[in-house]
């Protein structure tokens, strides 16, 4: 029996909701962002819902649950016929404090073995080669991390894992080192077993003896808030229980909006094969689709449907209504958005029930990996770069209305906004 945990807390911010996903995160949970056209949760559950002997999911997170999320295991559930559960933490207690947490939960169906995957992160997740990985190397204990390759200056900006290349055993593990270490770096993707518990638990005692020697504070929080990265794999390197399985597969982490698109595109691409349904086709008098599309439902208010061009890489929520000779690539377009005739968006996203006015182009830059380099990842960017907004897409807030004949280029323009001109690298308020 395998059981999978996704950890819907950031490992570094803690928060549910993203603060760099906003003006997005207002309106709903980064972990329920539509990437893609779905949920990004749902790219994480249609993986693990593959593997064979699957009991339960488990969300574990520092998030107060509301009526989205309940609605979204709702609907999850039914979908794919499996247990899905939201563990909530008391506190903040990182990537490895929160599944010792909740220990009891996890092995109550005495699993084999169980995935732990964080939420933030974009992949093909190759859970059942891990699976297989795992009985075919090391220990019938061992644990797995999955890893790709980065460029040298990139792979410091991530896990670093030095690996036995026979035996792909880890043998020295860095989170963010300052110099080079390797360009294998972790995907946030790992398996256990039942055993780690005693290697956290080790942690946690160790934990609260420092808490003992320092002065009375609230030590319980501070004690179990432990992490795997840091505290467990550094450790455990070298011990032969640590392996890696390298993937050539597609991955990116999610930790911006501008991410997002590059998300988006990642598994559009990967559509193709899983899911074709999901795709727009070039039909007979429809309008123009280049590359991949995710397209439910929209209306189209104009008959000269051909004079349209979406695409490549668009993600068009429901009832989003689309006027004559528009524009759109590389964007999301989110559900109740209204884009007049001949407006242009590019490498944005439009917010759910926001409305582009004729002619008006929205702009953004985009943040994509270097594609001249196969080994290169997606930079986080920070929002301010000396004293200026770091160019990157264009973010539209719920409910903005754009007026005709303006452009809006590299801003973040937040919820229930009327423009009434032009902007340029502005954060509009």
């Amino acid at each position: 029996v395998v059981q999978p945990l996704l950890l819907l807390t950031n490992p570094h911010l803690y928060y549910f909701s993203g603060t760099r996903f906003r003006p997005l995160s207002f309106e709903v949970p980064k972990p329920l962002f539509p990437v893609a056209g779905v949920p990004m949760l749902q790219h994480h559950i249609e993986a693990c819902a593959k593997v064979p002997n699957m009991k339960e999911i488990l969300l574990i997170g520092f998030y107060q649950p509301n009526e989205e999320l309940t609605r979204f295991l709702f609907n999850a559930q039914q979908e794919f016929k499996i247990s899905i559960r939201y563990l909530q933490e008391y506190a903040a207690l990182g990537t490895g404090g929160g599944i010792y947490h909740f220990r009891d939960q996890i092995v109550s169906g005495s699993p084999e073995a169980f995935f732990v995957l964080n939420a933030d992160v974009c992949s093909a997740f190759p859970l059942a080669e891990m699976l297989s990985f795992q009985k075919e190397h090391g220990e019938p204990n061992s644990f797995v991390i999955l890893g790709t390759t980065a460029n040298r200056k990139q792979s410091m900006n991530y896990g670093c894992i030095v690996e036995n290349e026979e035996t792909n055993e880890v043998l020295h593990y860095v989170e963010k080192p300052s110099t080079f270490v390797s360009d294998i770096i972790n995907c946030g993707i790992y398996l256990f077993n039942p055993e780690i518990f005693q290697h956290i638990g080790s942690v946690f005692q160790k934990n609260q003896q420092d808490m003992l020697l320092e002065e009375p504070t609230n030590g319980w929080h501070r004690a179990e808030a432990i992490r795997l990265e840091q505290d467990i794999f550094t450790a455990l390197a070298g011990q032969g229980k640590l392996y890696v399985y390298k993937t050539l597969r597609f991955w990116s982490q999610i930790k911006s909006a501008g991410s997002a698109i590059y998300a988006s595109r990642l598994y559009l691409d990967q559509y193709h094969t899983t899911h074709p349904e999901r795709l727009a086709t070039n039909k007979e008098g429809g309008p123009k689709i280049s590359g991949a599309i995710y397209q439910p439902s929209f209306t189209f208010r104009s008959v000269f449907l051909p004079s349209l061009q979406l695409g490549p890489n668009v993600s068009i929520g429901t009832g989003v209504t689309i006027g004559a000779g528009v524009r759109v690539r590389e964007s999301i377009i989110l559900h109740g958005a209204n884009l007049q005739d001949h407006c242009c968006v590019l490498n944005s996203i439009v917010g759910w029930d926001s409305t582009i006015g004729k002619w008006a182009r929205v702009e953004g830059t985009p943040s994509d990996p270097n594609p001249n380099d196969p080994f290169a990842k997606i930079d986080s960017e920070t929002l301010f770069r000396e004293g200026k907004l770091t160019p990157s897409i264009t973010i539209l807030g719920c409910n903005v209305t754009i007026p005709s004949e303006v452009i809006i280029l590299n801003s973040i323009v937040l919820p229930h906004k009327d423009l009434n001109r032009s902007f340029k690298n502005q954060i509009i308020l």
